[in-house]
């Protein structure tokens, strides 16, 4: 209950850690309220969850709105009559379903699932709002949007649970901004620990030391010597997740790109949604336009190519391993056989995830990408970059 509790905190864009979330724990465990034989009552819960939880008084009213929303037994701590957000509403929902009724959505298979949406296409004549059939919102059918289904197909509306094996809607995708400057330098500090250089070019830096030398030798008269720059000579093949979920971490991965882009000369980079399929492309307002085949890019680039995907890796399962599984397309060949192909021709690799660590586990679609790339998967965090770099440049 409480880690449904942590994400509802983490839904209302509170900015709650996962250490802060074990802090509440461990003073629930050592009975920090309700010691001995008195039970924690709700409002000595609240207390205690808000002083580990918010660090900062400002978050207290948005605090207030999310605890009174995940606890309805809850006194009305603020008013929420007003605004009440829809993805409050949908955990609530979702946690009212019975496991009986849990286990008959998710028996529901990847072809039945699709031959049942083409019979309800033929047969629905209006619109529908809440129940467990028709394509509609609010409710449990595996058709529509802001329900529960934990393997439906989503139409239109905006994605919750990010589990929709199918999305019939029309998105646009922004292209990440590799001018952003970081607030910190300490992404490039990490992505230095990948370094390989090499003199190239024309000579224009100063050699000191040989002109020291050649001066020497030549009686005292100055006689300056040049070489060609030192340029970092590591080759880069940049494959970055861009929509739904990865939303969320925009800017994460802009100060990453752009961190790139400023550390490594040699750096190739394309866009793919979700998981990587048979195309991939450049430019998002033109991804339908100006494809590269995958194919392409494999003949393209020497294996001497580090590879690195930045992803989330949160999506269906059937997005991975099932052959038309892609939410965009009838793919013909499963995601999970281009990342083994990707993979086998680019020896060194590496998953770079913005998604917190502590929620891995609960994500069978991140299980799965962790296996695929040999559990090279790691934190979008400082030492998790620096992790990677280390791995990559062995």
């Amino acid at each position: 209950m409480l880690i449904d509790f942590f994400y509802t905190l983490r839904a209302a864009k509170l900015p709650v850690s996962v250490k802060e979330f074990l802090t509440l724990l461990e003073a629930l465990q050592k009975q920090v309220v309700g010691p001995g034989s008195e039970a924690c009552s709700l409002d000595d819960f609240y207390f205690l969850s808000r002083l580990t939880l918010v660090k900062d008084e400002k978050h207290y009213d948005k605090f207030d709105r999310a605890f009174g929303a995940y606890f309805k037994g809850v006194d009305m701590l603020t008013d929420f009559t007003k605004n009440v957000p829809l993805d409050w509403l949908e955990k609530i929902l979702q946690k009212e379903l019975t496991p009986e009724q849990k286990a008959a959505i998710e028996k529901m298979g990847w072809d039945e699932l699709m031959e049942t949406l083409k019979k309800r296409l033929e047969e629905q004549k209006e619109r529908h709002e809440g129940g467990n059939k028709w394509i509609g919102t609010g409710g449990t059918s595996p058709f529509g949007n802001s329900g529960y289904n934990p393997q439906g197909v989503r139409i239109g509306g905006k994605g919750g649970n990010k589990s929709a094996v199918k999305v019939w809607d029309q998105r646009a995708y922004q292209d990440y901004d590799d001018t952003q400057e970081l607030g910190t330098r300490n992404i490039k500090v990490a992505l230095r620990r990948l370094r390989r250089f090499a003199r190239e070019g024309s000579a224009e830096e100063l050699d000191l030391p040989d002109t020291i030398r050649a001066t020497a030798a030549n009686a005292g008269y100055l006689d300056i010597k040049m070489v060609p720059e030192r340029h970092n000579n590591v080759k880069v093949l940049l494959l970055m997740d861009v929509g739904g979920t990865m939303d969320e971490h925009i800017a994460r991965v802009e100060e990453m790109f752009s961190a790139a882009k400023a550390e490594f000369k040699h750096l190739e980079f394309y866009y793919f949604h979700n998981c990587v399929y048979d195309f991939m492309w450049r430019n998002n307002k033109r991804r339908f336009a100006e494809k590269f085949a995958t194919w392409d890019i494999l003949r393209k680039y020497n294996k001497d190519y580090k590879l690195i995907f930045i992803g989330d890796a949160t999506m269906s399962p059937y997005e991975i391993v099932q052959p038309g599984g892609s939410v965009e397309y009838n793919n013909e060949e499963a995601g999970a056989e281009w990342i083994q192909r990707l993979t086998h021709a680019f020896p060194k690799y590496a998953w770079i995830n913005p998604e917190p660590q502590g929620v891995w586990q609960y994500r069978q679609s991140i299980s799965i990408i962790q296996q695929l790339v040999s559990n090279r998967m790691y934190p979008m965090t400082l030492k998790g970059l620096e992790d990677a770099m280390r791995m990559l440049s062995k």
